[in-house]
């Protein structure tokens, strides 16, 4: 079965005959086979009907119309179409030759990347695949065209008809008859590599950064050098990121899957579509701050407004001119006054619900269940798009308590709409499997049903780098020093200062951190004035909690604390798995006092 995107259920057909045939292509061909219906291509942003794309075949560009002869297709030449439609003459350009454009420009952008066309020899500077265009008429037979002039205007071959496209059409027979409106018996051969470049020219919407802070930056700019690996989004991500339709959608995704660049790809898709503001909200501070920056980026922080959930409430009260709770010295009580106060005047009726056409929440293990079911309200319920991401193995607040957590239970409709990214892009296998060690009792498979929160294992998308280094040091003071000294040394084997990370347990280590790094002339950007400008020269310096959601070349953790009390308990377990998975290529940790029993 081929893979269609976006999925067909969520797919909006401009004609009956276009859902049959996106129907045939996921009966009729094999898993290899990588279809698009009607999705944008490149920078001009040309829809054709159907781009299909096999290793060992190459790339066909398809046309469907469902017109039929006399009542609708009145005339047919070289260059344009005569249509009767409700009682109206219409000229179309001729389908081939619309095919054909769509297909060509698709080569013309292919061409300009080195590493899709032959170097030298009889091709040079031709695709290394081939390539070519047809139509489908899906209401008309073979033989009904074939009693007709038509063949002198598009040769049969270049059409797939009405009784070729049944249930019963043979697949080894239909893809014979795809395939042989290629001109020629061409070769070629799509190497994975090769197919996530053609991936990456064709939709740009999906490439993946090689840094996070540059998640949403522009994509019309011209790169002066495409470098050897171009990164997209895997065909999972793809289909689901263009298949989010309506309603509301889950996604239990392991740390580094995805799960943010795909709220990124939907943030972005709904700016264009809703007129009432969208809502994104997490918990961390941090992650709000650089989410909102990748809004800006984007040129779409006028609709989409990011929000830390507990600054959110703050705002919701002071919109509508309600008082806040009185200060109180424990913040924490503090905070969970202000949320219950919100709860009250949205069922009074005195703070709005549905004030947003979308809402999206990343990082939804944070959320406690009566947070959640707040937010829920907020949707606009002729809309009804919400959006949650999930991975409880991530889950480092006691936000459930106690009692068995439901998302139907606080209002989240998930029956149907959930989605499961296991695989972890993010980290190099090595960062990972270190990681696994670690907090081995964390990561332990757990299945749920659709309505309640599964426990999923990652698993390494097959990127490779370097070993974790792993140090066990006298004294918290010297794990400081040592961590100071590795951060030079990493600087001047040419990783930038912004690429890099500090995250520290609590105040204790923060003050011999910060000591350490001074002393070593290394500048910090802490919580409160943290950038992800390309030029900033200061390195991350963050507690565990805030780091939650970011990701870094390089993390440096100092976990004297933590290290030790990962292997009894459980929370500190997931926050130091959280701390080791911010780091996409270089992860050092040091301890201090006892052996851990972990080596690198």
């Amino acid at each position: 079965m081929s893979t269609l995107i976006p999925s067909i259920s969520t797919c909006k057909f401009d004609a009956p005959g276009e859902r049959r045939f996106a129907r045939l292509l996921e009966a009729k061909l094999e898993d290899d086979y990588y279809c698009w219906y009607n999705v944008p291509i490149g920078p001009k942003r040309l829809h054709p009907d159907f781009v299909i794309m096999h290793p060992r075949r190459g790339i066909i560009i398809l046309e469907v119309k469902d017109w039929r002869l006399g009542s609708t297709l009145q005339h047919l030449d070289q260059y344009e179409a005569t249509l009767l439609v409700h009682g109206q003459i219409i000229k179309q350009k001729n389908p081939l030759e619309q095919a054909r454009d769509h297909a060509i420009a698709v080569v013309d952008i292919l061409k300009t990347d080195p590493q899709l066309i032959h170097a030298e020899g009889r091709y040079q500077g031709k695709l290394l695949f081939p390539w070519t265009c047809g139509i489908v008429l899906t209401n008309i037979t073979r033989k009904e065209y074939e009693q007709t002039d038509l063949p002198d205007v598009i040769d049969p071959h270049w059409i797939i008809f009405k009784d070729e496209m049944t249930e019963a059409a043979n697949a080894e027979a239909f893809q014979e008859q795809l395939w042989g409106m290629f001109p020629f018996n061409a070769h070629g051969m799509l190497t994975l590599p090769q197919i996530e470049r053609v991936r990456w020219h064709l939709f740009p919407e999906i490439r993946l950064p090689y840094k996070q802070a540059s998640l949403f930056d522009s994509l019309d700019d011209e790169l002066q050098t495409l470098p050897d690996i171009l990164r997209v989004m895997d065909i999972q991500q793809e289909q689901l990121a263009r298949s989010l339709g309506d309603g509301h959608r889950v996604i239990h995704g392991v740390a580094g899957s995805g799960k943010t660049l795909i709220l990124g790809y939907r943030a972005e898709h709904l700016a264009k579509a809703c007129t009432r503001p969208i809502l994104v909200l997490c918990y961390n501070t941090v992650l709000a701050h650089r989410l909102q920056q990748w809004m800006q980026a984007k040129g779409i922080a006028d609709k989409v407004k990011v929000e830390n959930f507990h600054a959110w409430c703050h705002k919701q009260l002071t919109t509508y001119h309600i008082p806040l709770p009185a200060n109180c010295a424990d913040s924490d009580a503090f905070c969970d006054e202000l949320v219950d106060t919100v709860i009250r005047q949205v069922e009074r009726g005195i703070i709005p619900s549905g004030q947003y056409d979308a809402v999206m929440i990343d990082e939804g293990h944070d959320f406690r269940p009566e947070w959640l079911k707040l937010v829920v309200q907020m949707v606009n319920p002729n809309s009804n798009s919400l959006l949650v991401l999930y991975d409880d193995a991530q889950s480092i607040y006691d936000t459930r308590k106690s009692g068995k957590f439901s998302f139907k239970n606080v209002g989240i409709q998930a029956q149907g709409r959930t989605t499961i990214l296991r695989v972890n892009y993010r980290n190099t296998s090595e960062i990972l499997s270190f990681a696994a060690r670690f907090v081995s009792q964390l990561l332990t498979s757990e299945d749920a049903d659709e309505d309640g929160i599964p426990r999923l294992v990652p698993v390494s998308g097959g990127r490779h780098g370097s070993r974790p280094v792993l140090l066990t040091l006298p004294t918290m003071r010297d794990e400081a020093n040592e961590i100071a000294r590795m951060l030079k040394d990493a600087h001047q084997q040419g990783i930038g200062w912004k690429d890099m990370a500090v995250l520290y347990w609590d105040a204790q280590d923060k003050q011999e951190l910060y000591r350490a790094l001074s002393s070593h002339h290394i500048y910090v950007a802490g919580k409160k004035n943290i950038r992800f400008d390309a030029d900033d020269d200061k390195v991350n310096f963050l507690t565990i909690h805030s780091s939650k959601g970011l990701e870094f070349p390089l993390v440096a953790i100092m976990g004297g604390q933590i290290a030790e009390q990962a292997k009894a308990d459980a929370d500190s377990a997931k926050l130091l798995y959280v701390a080791m998975t911010r780091a996409t290529s270089h992860l050092i940790m040091t301890v201090s006092g006892n052996e851990t029993g972990v080596h690198a």
